[in-house]
């Protein structure tokens, strides 16, 4: 049996950056994840980062490799099938987003923990948490040895994924979830080619929706979207290219380079938040208490808020006896997270093609993009919402 202040269920980039934020202010933790590092690292996710994320990282002194390989992007591109419409975000907010794979900043996180004192225990199974409405929680699981181990605790904050046991663990009466699920997902596709364009381009076209995006000037990652179980068998490469190329239009179309897939997989998509994000002695983190269309690339930077904020509040507690900061984390942390909910629904309405939807749906979006296309003050709206709202 172990003591901890803090135990941090999952060891994916929130549970990192936690874990390391923590320790550089001296609160002692240990972070489990049931999977390897090999497992975790072979997770395909977005890269595109907001300033809160890259400060975060800045904070800690591992943005080295962050600086030196990831794209600084000021704008990105609507499209509608005839034409590119540019949200300049540099222009219209001061600020700008980065583009660095999500498996990128989750290996940095990885390599320096050993480093900076975090602990972390893969291979964790069968984790589960008792004692949360108390003072006194204690987290229980099976080791990659088959032996039953326990960890003491004053709190836990589950980073652990929509599917972990964290949030499960809170009483049915305790809390609430919100969801809807959509009627298609995503595509996608990583192949080691140049990026069609310098930025990033959402287009909404008569067939439906695609993406281009890319990892590095030689990496890029695309994505169309399919039926709400379609299964990737039926899209061989040359049909998810030719796919690309109409959805896209015929100028970013022009600059795409083929290439074979090294990764292909169908994301369904979701919207789902749940409320409170605290229970007792528990506070949830990322996925584990929302989910987000990846739409307005706000998953990975919606957990970095969580995290910002739980930092904040699990410090403020141990180095200052202060119990208000934890007592606040969920009503503050919700108040971003429906925000960034909302931008990410209102901007899949727009980009996706509802099967249920017909003709008058489809105008309504074309008259929206060419709303945006003449109006400052609508690409503004967009512009704060994409780089990411205060903290």
């Amino acid at each position: 049996m172990r003591r901890v202040q803090v135990c941090i269920i999952g060891a994916g980039p929130a549970g990192l950056l936690l874990g390391h934020l923590l320790r550089a202010e001296g609160v002692d933790c240990l972070v489990l994840d049931r999977q390897s590092p090999d497992y975790i690292l072979g997770r395909i996710r977005a890269g595109v980062l907001e300033t809160i994320t890259v400060s975060l990282m800045e904070r800690l002194g591992l943005d080295a490799r962050l600086k030196a390989e990831g794209l600084w992007h000021d704008g990105f591109q609507l499209a509608d099938g005839e034409r590119l419409i540019r949200i300049d975000l540099a222009d219209l907010t001061g600020s700008r987003v980065m583009v660095y794979g999500q498996t990128e900043l989750t290996r940095d996180l990885m390599q320096a923990a050993e480093e900076r004192g975090l602990e972390i225990e893969y291979g964790a199974r069968e984790v589960a948490l008792h004692g949360m409405e108390g003072d006194a929680p204690h987290v229980t699981w099976t080791d990659a040895n088959g032996a039953q181990q326990r960890v003491d605790c004053r709190f836990i904050v589950g980073c652990d994924g929509f599917h972990g046991p964290s949030r499960k663990a809170i009483p049915a009466n305790a809390g609430k979830g919100f969801e809807r699920v959509y009627p298609f997902g995503w595509l996608g596709i990583l192949a080691d080619v140049p990026p069609c364009h310098h930025e990033l381009i959402y287009a909404s076209h008569e067939r439906g929706f695609a993406l281009a995006s890319m990892r590095s000037e030689t990496r890029s990652r695309y994505y169309i979207d399919v039926p709400a179980g379609e299964d990737v068998a039926n899209w061989p490469d040359d049909r998810v290219w030719d796919e690309l190329a109409l959805r896209l239009g015929p100028e970013a179309a022009a600059g795409i380079a083929r290439g074979p897939s090294i990764e292909k997989s169908i994301a369904p998509l979701r919207s789902f938040v749940f409320e409170p994000m605290r229970y007792g002695s528990l506070l949830l983190c990322g996925d584990a208490a929302h989910i987000v269309p990846p739409t307005g690339a706000k998953g990975l930077n919606l957990a970095a808020s969580d995290v910002h904020y739980a930092a904040e509040a699990l410090t403020a507690f141990f180095l200052r006896n202060c119990d208000d900061a934890v007592a606040a984390y969920s009503q503050k942390a919700l108040s971003r997270v429906w925000k960034a909910e909302r931008f990410s629904w209102s901007l899949t309405r727009l980009m996706h093609r509802d099967p249920s939807g017909g003709p008058f749906e489809r105008r309504m979006q074309l008259a929206e993009l060419d709303y945006i296309a003449s109006s400052r003050a609508a690409q503004t709206a967009i512009a704060e919402n994409y780089v990411g709202l205060p903290v």
